[in-house]
């Protein structure tokens, strides 16, 4: 067989990452590009060297082409829904940023409509395919934690602090959806599912600190109506007690992560900032904390979990739509709670309950 012929949808800066990943993979070739900006289209095409009868303005066009395998969708977060739909509908299998949707009745639209049509796909919970994360998990899926407590986590950046910074996207909630809760926080919830379990209720904090930036052009200023920070206490199942603290005003943080674990036989503590480590104390070992050398085999690198995939080779530890969903649900009810200041529940049919009262 030849190598896979991917197609990446929208040319923003996560677009750089995915498109490394197919480049970086025996298996996969980028084969054609889409964006609505024509300008950073042609442009991109010609860096790429992707020839101009493969260069698409409108999604649909490139999803209906049969000479492409699969597609890499990384638009801004309020056209997740739309594009991944009609990848559904042209049964175009497919990897999706995070978060899948815009709430959560879009995202349950996507889990019944794969569950009618179901095509081979991926959620890039991107943090999945961290080796200290995979052996944090298969640490404690084997039980060298014993019974898990607590689950304590940070995901903290300093970059929105330039208040210098318009308006761009990722400050709407009309195209975002949220702010550091949705940029940040998903990845944290999900590594929290990935690691522990479902989260059951939560009660949450969440502010703007810049409240106006200048517009995009400089014409004036526009209010920042997504929140800056996200402060979240949950209890999870099993009585597990979690906590998450998101910020994009951490000054002096570029993309750091830490989450620390705590059962009744042990402890972990993963860290990320330009590289993933793992410390570890466990009861039947002397020593205290101690640094863990994680095993090869828990490496991964994600477009090529996603190839796997298409091959027939995955390991079962990516992220589908069902996943997106349960994440979608839950960052619906933290906005719930820190716009009405009360505890919410997570859990599925009280979301579902939710949306067919709406």
């Amino acid at each position: 067989m030849g190598k896979l012929k991917i197609g990446v949808i929208g040319l923003g800066g996560i677009a750089n990452y995915h498109i490394w990943g197919i480049e970086q993979s025996p298996d996969a070739e980028l084969w054609a590009i889409c964006d609505v900006n024509e300008i950073a289209l042609a442009e991109r095409g010609e860096s790429l060297g992707i020839p101009a009868e493969r260069r698409y303005a409108r999604h649909e066009d490139m999803l209906q082409n049969g000479e492409i395998d699969a597609v890499m969708i990384g638009t801004p977060n309020f056209n997740h829904f739309a594009v991944a739909r009609d990848a559904i509908r042209f049964g175009k299998p497919f990897a999706l940023e995070k978060p899948i949707a815009m709430n959560t009745g879009e995202a349950l639209v996507l889990r019944e409509e794969l569950r009618k049509s179901p095509i081979p796909h991926m959620v890039c919970f991107t943090y999945r395919y961290k080796s200290a994360a995979r052996y944090a998990k298969q640490l404690i899926a084997e039980g060298k934690l014993g019974r898990i407590h607590h689950i304590y986590s940070q995901y903290l950046q300093g970059w929105a602090i330039d208040e210098k910074l318009p308006l761009v996207w990722r400050f709407s909630k009309t195209l975002s959806g949220s702010g550091a809760l949705g940029d940040l926080g998903s990845h944290i919830l999900d590594l929290h599912r990935f690691l522990v379990g479902e989260t059951e209720k939560v009660i949450a904090h969440a502010d703007t600190i810049i409240r106006e930036r200048e517009l995009i052009g400089g014409n004036g200023t526009g209010e920042v109506d997504v929140d800056d920070f996200c402060h979240v206490l949950g209890r999870m199942e099993g009585g597990v007690s979690s906590s998450m603290q998101i910020s994009r005003f951490a000054f002096g943080r570029g993309n750091y992560q830490r989450i620390e674990v705590y059962g009744s036989k042990g402890s972990l503590v993963y860290n990320l900032e330009e590289s993933d480590s793992l410390q570890v104390n466990v009861a039947d070992e002397e020593g205290g904390f101690r640094d863990a050398a994680v095993p090869e085999s828990c490496a991964a690198e994600q477009m090529q979990s996603f190839f796997n995939l298409l091959q027939g080779k995955g390991d079962g530890l990516d992220a589908t739509i069902e996943d997106g969903y349960i994440n979608q649900l839950t960052l619906d009810a933290i906005i719930e709670s820190f716009a009405e200041e009360r505890w919410v529940s997570t859990v599925e049919g009280d979301g579902v309950a939710k949306l067919e009262a709406m």
